[in-house]
């Protein structure tokens, strides 16, 4: 095998590390492939700069060349419960259990924080994120309906769910 070729085959790994003000533009694009109503980098930076918000980025380790971010996490914590802001992995990665690594990080660290329980919303129309919520023991504790807007206008019921972690 060539040295193209086995970089061509080559299994990406990855690294969870906490996010900074520096991946603020990358999380934005990221988030903009992801979401109908995309979060500038203005936001993630606001959001990132105050104390009970906190977020991880996955970075690829074993690349020659620089990547698009394949993926991050944005929470924040105010007494004793956390809530999951915004999460995204690219869409060539999805099941390939970076969300899992992300959202393990992010529970992680709300539980060094002090974290009782952790919150978040979810369309109800995004079968893949319902199932990685479900394997992280997150129930669904209530429902905005009307919440999501897509591209079209159409909308779509929010599901809020919950998991202890204490």
């Amino acid at each position: 095998m060539t040295m193209l070729e086995s970089y061509l085959t080559l299994k990406p790994e990855f690294e969870i590390i906490a996010m900074d003000s520096d991946d603020c533009r990358a999380v934005a694009t990221l988030h903009g492939e992801r979401f109908a109503q995309p979060w500038g980098d203005g936001e993630f930076y606001s959001l990132l700069s105050q104390n009970n918000v906190f977020g991880f980025v996955a970075r690829q380790t074993n690349a020659f060349l620089k990547k698009p971010l394949p993926g991050f996490v944005l929470a924040r914590q105010a007494a004793g419960e956390a809530e999951i802001l915004t999460i995204a992995v690219q869409a060539k990665l999805a099941r390939a259990g970076l969300g899992w690594r992300l959202m393990q990080a992010a529970i992680r660290e709300a539980q060094a924080r002090g974290g009782e329980s952790m919150f978040l919303e979810v369309d109800n129309g995004n079968a893949a994120a319902l199932g990685l919520y479900r394997k992280l023991s997150f129930d669904q504790v209530g429902e905005r309906r009307g919440y999501y807007k897509d591209a079209n206008g159409a909308t779509s019921t929010a599901l809020v769910m919950k998991r202890v972690l204490r």
